[in-house]
């Protein structure tokens, strides 16, 4: 028996008897009652350790003996309460999201149905109740939109109940079933009713449109879920599949990202992602980092410097050694703690199931209690007292107006976001954004414009011909490869010029670029250039440029022949509004932070002219996330407004996430909030928008209860004994009616708040 063979066995012995943890995506949860139902049954499996489950990034991890439990068992424990984990390993997110995009067009097309089905019940109940064969009509059309549209809260309440459990699906399963039964026998057998002098009523509408709003609710959530991998899949995706290996004999041949190990020697050419962590051998280039540094200018890259998976070669080709390889590089480590942060944020458990945990056993121990009573004390008619009054109670306090209290709300306000360019991706973060008291800016992109621009041009040449030195200027600029370059350019094609044909053109790696034109020798570029040509700017000229670096801006020289005509400033520019929004958070009480991959000397000009006290420079990536949970283990709920690939942590992290419109993809897919118009102003009226909602939510949640707590003891005959009173289902239905238009209503007004 081989060495390997006998450690393979220990191995697995090993495994066996101590146990494993494994991560399972979990499927069907809607709330986070649904996290604790799915954690409770993994836990009870024999075998399993440990468990828990995130309903913010929809996995559980399970701690569990192999040789007790598999994976199998913990898929059948967690289906027979109703829900669905992949245990598939390869491809495990593919298969998550196939099935949520499966899952969410079946309820998208029940959600259509029930609509349309309901619609003419609605009429004919409310508005044609006497017609001929209303009754028979309204039950031909409820029948499929209760038992078959809504047959996923009969089967979850059954597999709930067989647990001992009790949810919002308990309650609507209760409600509407009952309704139907009790509308049927008063369809089929009216003179069972008419035998005792009173009137069959049906409420074949009631069943209908309770099916109908809740499964709209749960479209609604899952359109959110649906996009929630959205962001990992766009981060995997900036490591390209094959790679060019250079071999001993300097032959490049494509191989898969895969087979890629620690020292060989890949070449990258211009335009291409970088595909591992490296170190350059040969050449040179300008390299595009701004998904870790998040500063728009690429750095160049020359033999002996480091380069990142994810980056972009701009210019040149070169050859670096790989260094560090799959799981081990920047990029798969950005990918892994996105995917933490995205988990471990404890969502915000929605008031609506916190309170239908308590309301669904209290209305049918009401109900019960009622139908008890009657059957007591009701005498002659006591069956007749007792069914309709059990019923009356499950009839007004059908969760129609509860259901919903919040899908309305949160609707409504995010349409009101819209107008106001701020768009809302899911409830989540308008809930909470009101409790914000701490507020992170990336710099670049979101305080500033992200692009550099020219800022100054400073002509030191007063009888000079500035058209010709301007067309010179632009004529070098446009065939130099620095990054900056494309700034001059940009700005001088506004003033009309034409470029002139240059004799000689060269460009000097990490210093500028030189040329010819008219018995003159002309450079642009850095003081270093000037320097080795010999050029000496006089004293007005070093003053102005000490100046401009002050201020944070990249000053680059224009020289002919020794003397320098001109001066060009280059920065990112501050955005006109950035002063005015951080002012308007710092009123409201805000702190406001600002962290930045850029050098302290420019950050501290930009938080200086746009009054944050408070800023961090030349961070990365990781430690934007890692900030904001400092201030989260402080107490606060944090806010990260970002624009980059950088940012994408940090945000994931945050309590509410917050990108710029013209930012990446990928930043606007982690976030929750994005501003369209990248306007920072947009951020108060964010945060206030969301405290109007809330608001709203709470008001809703009010007048879904106070008919429930004046109408349920009327409903169960509490009258009765006083006056003779007894409450007519009819009566009931249509305060349930009453509720959920005084709901609607309510949210409505949310369209009239000013931000």
């Amino acid at each position: 028996m081989s060495a390997t063979t006998i450690l393979d066995k220990a191995t697995a012995k090993h495994k066996a008897t101590t146990g494993i943890k494994e991560t399972f995506p979990v499927l069907e949860m809607t709330c986070a009652a649904c996290a604790v139902s799915v954690e409770s049954m993994l836990k009870s499996v024999p075998g399993v350790t440990d468990a828990g489950v995130n309903f913010a990034n929809q996995s559980a991890w399970v701690e569990y003996n192999p040789s007790e439990a598999s994976p199998e068992i913990l898929r059948n424990a967690v289906r027979s309460v109703g829900y669905d984990i992949v245990i598939e390993k390869e491809n495990q997110e593919e298969v998550k999201e196939a099935a949520q995009q499966k899952h969410y067009k079946a309820v998208k097309q029940r959600t259509i149905w029930a609509s349309v089905l309901s619609l003419p019940i609605v009429i004919i109940g409310m508005f044609f109740m006497n017609m001929p064969y209303g009754n028979w009509i309204m039950m031909a059309l409820a029948t499929p939109v209760v038992f078959f549209l809504g047959r996923s809260f009969f089967v979850n309440a059954w597999k709930q109940a067989r647990h001992g459990k009790a949810n919002m699906d308990t309650l609507v399963a209760l409600s509407t079933g009952i309704a139907w039964v009790f509308s049927a026998f008063n369809t089929i057998y009216p003179e069972f009713w008419h035998q005792r002098g009173l009137h069959a009523h049906v409420y074949f509408e009631a069943a209908a449109v309770v099916i109908a709003f809740i499964s709209l609710g749960k479209l609604l959530e899952e359109k959110a879920k649906s996009n929630t991998s959205s962001a990992i899949k766009k981060l995997i995706g900036l490591q390209p599949k094959t790679v060019l290996l250079v071999d001993a004999a300097g032959h490049t041949r494509e191989i898969s990202i895969a087979e890629v190990k620690v020292n060989d020697i890949l070449m990258v050419k211009p335009g291409e992602k970088i595909p591992v962590d490296g170190t350059l051998t040969g050449g040179d280039s300008y390299v595009d980092e701004s998904m870790i540094t998040g500063e728009p200018v690429p750095v160049l890259k020359q033999a002996g410097e480091p380069v990142f998976a994810g980056t972009i070669n701009q210019k040149g080709s070169f050859q670096f050694k790989a260094d560090k390889v799959g799981t081990d590089t920047l990029l798969a480590q950005i990918i892994k703690m996105v995917q933490e942060a995205q988990g471990s944020k404890a969502p915000v458990q929605k008031l609506v199931d916190k309170i239908a945990g308590i309301f669904v056993p209290v209305v049918i121990g009401i109900a019960i209690l009622t139908f008890v009573v009657w059957m007591i004390a009701g005498g002659d008619n006591a069956f007749t007292h007792a069914l309709l009054t059990s019923v009356t109670v499950l009839v007004i306090a059908c969760p129609c107006a509860l259901g919903l209290a919040t899908p309305t709300a949160i609707m409504v306000g995010v349409g009101k976001g819209a107008e106001n360019n701020i768009l809302i991706k899911d409830a989540e973060s308008l809930e909470l954004a009101h409790k914000v008291n701490a507020v992170i800016l990336d710099k670049t992109g979101t305080i500033t414009a992200g692009k550099p621009e020219v800022t100054d041009l400073l002509w030191q040449a007063d009888n000079e011909d500035k058209n010709l030195l301007t067309a010179v200027l632009f004529s070098l600029e446009q065939q130099s490869e620095h990054p900056l370059a494309a700034a001059v350019v940009n700005h001088l094609k506004d003033t009309g010029v034409s470029p002139v044909q240059l004799p000689s053109f060269s460009s000097v790696t990490g210093q500028g670029v030189k040329g010819s034109y008219g018995q003159h020798h002309w450079f642009v570029g850095n003081k270093k250039l000037m320097t080795e040509n010999g050029i000496v700017p006089d004293a007005i000229t070093n003053a102005k440029a000490s100046q401009l670096q002050d201020e944070a801006k990249t000053v680059i020289y224009f020289a002919r022949d020794k003397k320098v005509v001109a001066v060009i400033a280059i920065a990112d520019k501050i955005k006109d509004t950035s002063a005015a929004a951080v002012a308007a958070l710092q009123r409201q009480g805000i702190e406001v932070y600002m962290l930045t991959g850029d050098n302290q000397q420019t950050a501290a000009a930009v938080a200086g002219k746009v009054g944050i006290r408070q800023f961090k420079a030349e961070v990365m990536p990781s430690y934007k996330a890692t900030f904001v949970k400092e201030l989260q283990a402080q107490g606060k709920v944090v806010a990260m407004v970002g624009d980059g690939i950088n940012d994408s942590q940090a945000l994931a992290q945050a309590d509410v996430s917050i990108a710029m419109g013209k930012g990446s993809d990928i930043a606007m897919d982690v976030a929750k909030m994005t501003l369209i118009t990248s306007d920072l102003n947009s951020i108060p009226k964010a945060l206030k928008l969301s405290g109007k909602t809330v608001s709203t939510i709470k008001q809703n949640l009010f007048w879904a209860f106070i008919y429930n707590i004046i109408g349920i003891p009327v409903a169960a005959g509490l009258l009765y004994p006083f006056n003779g009173f007894l409450l007519d289902p009819m009566i009931a239905g249509a305060a349930m009616a009453l509720s959920s238009v005084s709901v609607v209503t309510n949210s409505l007004r949310l369209k009239t708040a000013k931000l």
